[in-house]
């Protein structure tokens, strides 16, 4: 059980460096005029960091059950 509540706290602490630091381009500058209304598309480290975090919330959420169930 002890491995498993390892691997949950390294997929929580890099998953919290994931979305940190993902673009936060669309806040609250769209508000104020400081969208740019063109399509957008992710390419490169962005579209990484956005599949890396949807893996590592996946991972997270399954761990999660897995330590909840054998505990």
């Amino acid at each position: 059980m002890k491995p498993l509540l390892w691997a949950q706290m390294v997929v929580s602490v890099l998953l919290i460096i994931f979305i940190l630091l993902q673009n936060r381009g669309s806040g609250l500058g769209s508000v104020f005029g400081g969208d740019f209304g063109g399509y957008y598309t992710k390419r490169g480290l962005e579209k990484f960091l956005f599949y890396g975090s949807v893996a590592l919330g996946s991972a997270f959420v399954l761990l999660a059950i897995i330590n909840t169930k054998l505990s």
